[in-house]
């Protein structure tokens, strides 16, 4: 296995990472910035009320893309298996 060949095993699952992480991240970055912003026009400091929404937004969205995460760490397993029976 070459230099290149690791430096694309490595991109390949950069990317599949991003993939399956991005979409939950989002979700909780959106849930954490509209809390934030409600608790500021309302002026409550509430330190731990961000985190139930957070969590059950999360959740929710694990919920509504676990197919494609799946399909994601399915088809990036099945590229390394293959390259490893391969021989590299």
């Amino acid at each position: 296995m070459t230099g290149a060949d690791i430096l694309e095993v490595a991109r390949d699952g950069v990317t599949t990472f991003l993939k399956v992480a991005g979409p939950l991240m989002l979700v909780a970055l959106v849930v954490g910035l509209a809390v934030s912003l409600l608790q500021a026009l309302t002026q409550v400091q509430e330190q731990t009320l961000i985190y139930v929404p957070k969590i059950v937004a999360v959740f929710g969205g694990l919920l509504i893309c676990m197919p494609f995460m799946a399909d994601a760490l399915g088809s990036y397993m099945a590229r390394i298996a293959a390259l490893i029976a391969s021989g590299g």
